[in-house]
């Protein structure tokens, strides 16, 4: 038990767990900033058609049933903005990260070891010195 607390301590305060913590804050931040723009300035606009504002759009279905398909197509805007925001904010943090490992791949590489001989050489010069063996014995 003590190991595993042990263990939990290590990955709780590690960076990758306080930067996972502030990606969650500013992702909830996001998320409302990206919620008012769509509930206050792209549901107005695609209203216009319905003559009614979008996010109150619905289908009435028989037995009572209301589907709120305006709603949903507002939920769907919205993860939709947000999801390729995070692309692109991913893509550029990755192209940040690369341009560090190419400053470290430019180093000289080490000299690769000589490749290990194929089992065919090694019996071919196995069947080499047995046969300058057996011949060294004749004479």
């Amino acid at each position: 038990m003590k190991k595993f607390l042990e263990e939990f301590k290590t990955f709780a305060l590690k960076g990758n767990m306080m930067d996972m913590a502030i990606g969650v804050i500013i992702g909830g931040a996001f998320s409302s900033l990206v919620t008012s723009l769509t509930d206050n300035i792209i549901n107005p606009i695609i209203g216009i058609l319905f003559q009614a504002d979008f996010s109150n759009v619905v289908l009435n279905l028989p037995f009572g049933i209301t589907l709120g398909i305006g709603a949903f197509i507002s939920a769907i805007i919205n993860f939709i903005i947000l999801a390729f925001v995070l692309f692109c904010l991913i893509k550029g943090m990755n192209a940040l990260m690369s341009m560090g490992h190419h400053k470290q791949e430019e180093k000289p590489a080490e000299p690769a070891a000589p490749a290990a001989p194929t089992q065919e050489e090694l019996l071919a010069q196995i069947l080499a010195e047995l046969k300058a063996q057996n011949t060294a014995k004749a004479e």
